[in-house]
């Protein structure tokens, strides 16, 4: 009896392990590529609280394909730190899809890497044109694009810039400053074309996102006496460029930042009496009006439940987003294969407004989401406030002076 027994516990404990490795395998797990170290760590670790969220509201509901969803990550923080990361996801980690991410050159290395393991990459929030443009198969984005900051930001001048300050175009000047890879040129070149046709004056510079000194930057532009001064950059370089503008006084009639410069730890840089009245052209921020963004506030109910504080950046909710769409895509496909999901996603169509940034859903045929927009909001008083389009505008919210002197 104690040999039976002993075979029988042995068998049920195989069967048990074995019926535990299978449950584990049945886990839907997204690989995710993000910078989760260095200095753009800490909107890499916000963007996947956007996906943590987006998942765990699956989750209640079952997740999707019968499977529980996992969001395994991998940290990159270079186009080569990005095939790297993939790899593990891919060897070690058994992912079924991939997705991200914070940084263009980033989603550049890590989504061909996809693909040459046959498999989906779903961006969210890297903005450059290029990563669509390149055509291929296993891509798709669910944020905005480049162009549709750029097309923003000149909304803005047209808008509300000219309006506030009393201005016609054609006696308007412009400073379009740009970080130099494609994220920024890509930007700042479409922004240079729809300004001079629409009759202002355009001057341009550049510089390196991981330049230590900006100087010069400040005083080609501060020479070049703008009305206006536009720029396009990562968090670090935009900082310095404050700082530096601040140091030298340059002060031209209005500022518009464009993609970053929207958080507490620019204000904490810079401080908040220099940024007061500077626009920002952004992601959509879980504080805009319902009106624009149905959800943003139940969105920002469950950050706070979750992590215990408000979000960081507004980066969080278009991951939250595009994780959501990625979900609903992978269910309508009915599998993970990059083929049917991009199949899936191409004949989605949900009108502007479905999701909490305002978000709709229509891919063109290069699957970029055509119904993904950025606002702008402006910095008030150390706090930043969406004030355009005006259904973003929450109550009691208004656009201020643009504050400089």
């Amino acid at each position: 009896m104690t040999a039976f027994w002993a075979r029988r516990t042995s068998a049920i404990a195989a069967a048990l392990m074995l019926t535990l490795g299978s449950a584990a395998a049945q886990d839907l797990k997204i690989g995710v590529v993000n910078p989760f170290s260095g200095g753009m760590a800490l909107y890499g670790d916000e963007m996947t609280r956007g996906f943590d969220l987006a998942v765990d509201e699956a989750n209640a509901k079952g997740g999707v394909l019968g499977r529980k969803i996992v969001i395994v990550r991998a940290s990159a923080t270079s186009a080569q730190e990005a095939i790297a990361a993939v790899e593990q996801l891919i060897g070690r980690d058994k992912v079924d899809l991939l997705s991200g991410t914070y940084v263009t050159a980033i989603s550049n290395a890590a989504s061909e890497a996809a693909l040459n393991n046959n498999m989906l990459f779903w961006e969210t929030n890297a903005l450059s044109r290029d990563l669509t443009d390149r055509g291929l198969p296993n891509f798709a984005r669910s944020g905005p694009d480049s162009s549709a900051f750029a097309r923003r930001s000149v909304e803005g001048v047209l808008q509300l810039v000219l309006p506030k300050l009393g201005r016609t175009s054609q006696a308007f000047k412009v400073w379009i400053e740009h970080e130099d890879s494609s994220f920024g040129t890509s930007i700042a070149k479409e922004q240079e074309q729809l300004l001079k046709a629409a009759g202002i004056q355009v001057s341009m510079g550049s510089h390196s996102a991981r330049a230590i000194d900006l100087s010069d930057s400040i005083l080609r532009a501060k020479n070049a006496a703008p009305d206006l001064w536009l720029s396009t950059g990562y968090v670090t370089d935009h900082n310095l460029l404050l700082r530096t503008a601040r140091e030298q006084n340059f002060k031209p009639a209005a500022m518009m930042l464009v993609g970053t410069g929207d958080t507490f730890e620019t204000r904490d840089a810079v401080g908040k009496e220099f940024l007061d009245g500077i626009l920002l052209v952004s992601y959509p921020r879980s504080d805009i009006g319902e009106a624009y963004g149905p959800g943003a506030a139940a969105f920002l109910k469950s950050y706070q439940a979750k992590y215990n504080r408000d979000p960081i950046a507004p980066q969080s909710m278009s991951a939250f987003v595009g994780m959501k769409i990625l979900l609903q895509a992978l269910s309508a496909a009915g599998s993970t294969g990059y083929e049917k999901v991009i199949a899936a996603a191409a004949k989605m169509d949900q009108p502007f407004g479905t999701y909490e940034t305002g978000y709709g859903v229509k891919f063109d045929k290069t699957m970029q989401n055509v119904r993904a927009l950025p606002i702008i909001a402006q910095w008030q008083n150390g706090q930043v406030r969406a004030v355009f389009p005006k259904e973003t505008l929450a109550a009691g919210v208004a656009m201020l002076d643009l504050g400089r002197k």
